[in-house]
């Protein structure tokens, strides 16, 4: 190369080359096992023993959860107290009753089960704005808005939140009647704190421009436009507080509270608790969803008494409804599912042990013998 060759062409410099180091240039000593028989076989022997009694000891914890359950709602069974056939929002009242059968110790969960609704459906799961429940208001796309058709307007009214999800809230009401607790005080049913908190505050959020505000019963003037109050009477909570409260763009939007007013007040709208359970979507069918939890112990033979308000239907798609009340511990509800899953695991790992052990002792094979090499002929 001529020397006006080299100034014109220069050396590349490799920039990128990595450090000469053990790690970098793949240098680093490694152990590689040789799976021989005898380890392989001591391994499954050992992992069957261990499944089968953490198995056992799981199945153990889980028959000292205390579970009652009772169907209360049936498509095919009209006999039930709180049988509504396909009538929605009827509000029929109806009593369910259960005598404890154990001692039951807080906290007692309280559920309603759903059989044959598959809430995994992918319209279904999908049938929702989640910058909508998050407050934001104004002009949505047209994506959001087929993925909440066809419950996204009705007529020149928008639905908020819009979507399948949201529009099919379950609005049974539930309330603990009676039952006393191991001091003689009436049971009380706790309905706040069963959303997850990471919900509540990363999710879900009332409409911008939301306001509301305490006042005196006796004078709360709640007109429009400043205020939104349904017949321009404000809220009285459960406390007997006087709340006046405004929505945006009231006139030509329905919402959440308007479509189930038996569950949903307009001071919570979509921060209600019941309604955030509902809106985390269910894998399978039956599921269950949390309605509250009683915080006081309960002794064996107590009764206890729910009034339910049946309002959501099931004939249409032949499910049924069930209220149950649980004791819980540390892998949840009565749910043998887990240690069953570890007793056949390690009756089949143990089954595999003494397999391949038979066989090798019966017919060995040495590790790396050169009579199972098969050459190519030439």
């Amino acid at each position: 190369m001529s020397d006006d060759e080299s100034v014109a062409n220069p050396p590349i410099k490799l920039v990128n080359k990595p450090n000469d180091t053990a790690i970098n240039q793949q240098r680093m000593k490694s152990w590689n096992p040789i799976l021989d028989p005898v380890w392989v076989i001591c391994t499954y022997i050992i992992l069957g023993i261990i499944f089968i009694p953490v198995g056992l000891k799981i199945n153990s914890i889980a028959d000292g959860v205390s579970e009652l359950s009772q169907k209360y709602d049936s498509h095919d069974d009209t006999t039930l107290d709180c049988h509504i056939g396909d009538n929605t929002n009827t509000n029929k009242t109806c009593t369910v009753s259960f005598v404890t059968k154990d001692d039951m110790e807080p906290p007692i969960l309280v559920y309603y089960e759903i059989k044959n609704f598959y809430q995994n459906h992918r319209k279904y799961i999908t049938s929702r704005d989640d910058k909508q429940l998050f407050g934001y208001v104004g002009d949505r796309t047209k994506q959001s808005k087929d993925h909440c058709s066809p419950l996204d307007q009705l007529g020149n009214i928008s639905i908020s939140p819009c979507g399948l999800i949201a529009n099919t809230l379950f609005n049974d009401v539930i309330k603990l009647v009676g039952g006393k607790d191991n001091k003689g005080q009436d049971l009380i049913l706790v309905e706040k704190g069963i959303a997850w908190q990471s919900d509540i505050d990363y999710k879900f959020k009332q409409p911008d421009t939301f306001r509301r505000e305490s006042c005196d019963c006796a004078d709360c003037p709640c007109d429009p436009p400043k205020w939104s109050c349904t017949n321009s009477t404000p809220f009285k909570d459960d406390d007997g507080k006087c709340w006046k409260y405004f929505y945006p763009n009231k006139a030509h939007t329905q919402y959440l509270y308007e479509t189930y007013p038996m569950v949903v007040n307009p001071i919570e709208g979509v921060m209600n608790e019941h309604f955030i359970v509902w809106m985390n979507a269910a894998a399978v069918t039956p599921f269950r969803k949390l309605y509250g939890y009683i915080e006081e112990p309960v002794a064996k033979g107590e009764t206890l008494a729910f009034q339910i308000q049946a309002n959501w239907e099931v004939k249409s798609f032949k499910g049924s409804k069930t209220l149950i009340v649980s004791t819980t511990e540390i892998f949840g509800g009565k749910n043998k599912a887990l240690g069953q899953v570890f007793i056949v695991c390690g009756g089949f790992l143990l089954s595999l042990g003494f397999l391949f052990g038979v066989k090798h002792f019966v017919w060995p094979r040495k590790v790396g013998s050169k009579k199972y090499l098969r050459f190519k002929e030439e």
